[in-house]
């Protein structure tokens, strides 16, 4: 037996969403159908709220309410460095730590020959609009992928030009872990970036 037409339009829509399959789906849909009409109205304001009122800083990329964010906004901040990532997603894990208090720079994505992203698809144009003579460091932090990595190597070439001291933040084996367990190119990374003790 087949769902309704109208349940059917709703899974397709939450389908659209990364990490939901059919049951995943399936089971939101039913989830909605049991609230009362008043949260599925909260629920669907909440959805043009968020569309309406949610989009990208001028300056780096994060998102934000207002044309500028609040770290960018925040004079307290360390005005001459700047991280570089890759997603909004890693300025809020960064922000976690509680210890680096510089500025940010989003890129959102990589450079991926697979998905046919090149370095014009990335936000990295506005990136050198904001380096002048107060900026001493540009820390990249793109995640320990093939097309994280690749975008790293692109940056500190388009960097060194600019006489600007370039980092890449370190990459090895996670806190728990066994050697034995790691693949070949976290135990590289974990070499490459050891330190004195």
């Amino acid at each position: 037996m087949e769902y309704p037409q109208t349940f059917n339009q709703l899974i397709e829509c939450f389908k659209m969403l990364p990490g939901i399959g059919n049951k995943g789906a399936e089971r939101m849909v039913y989830a909605i159908l049991n609230m009362n009409p008043q949260q599925v109205e909260d629920f669907s304001k909440s959805l043009l709220d968020f569309k309406n009122n949610i989009h990208f800083c001028k300056k780096c990329g994060h998102i934000c309410e207002d044309d500028i964010c609040d770290i960018c906004s925040d004079e307290s901040r360390d005005q001459t460095t700047i991280c570089i990532v890759e997603s909004p997603k890693d300025v809020f894990a960064m922000e976690k730590l509680k210890e680096y208090h510089g500025l940010y720079h989003v890129l959102h994505g990589t450079i991926s020959i697979m998905d046919g992203k090149t370095i014009e698809d990335l936000n990295i144009q506005s990136l050198f609009e904001r380096l002048n003579e107060n900026i001493k460091e540009v820390i990249i932090a793109t995640n320990p992928t093939r097309e994280g990595e690749t975008t790293a190597l692109f940056l500190a070439k388009l960097l060194a030009k600019e006489n600007i001291n370039t980092t890449r933040i370190a990459n090895g084996l996670p806190i728990g872990s066994n050697i034995d367990y790691a693949d070949e190119l976290t135990l590289l990374k974990s070499l490459e970036g050891r330190k004195k003790i």
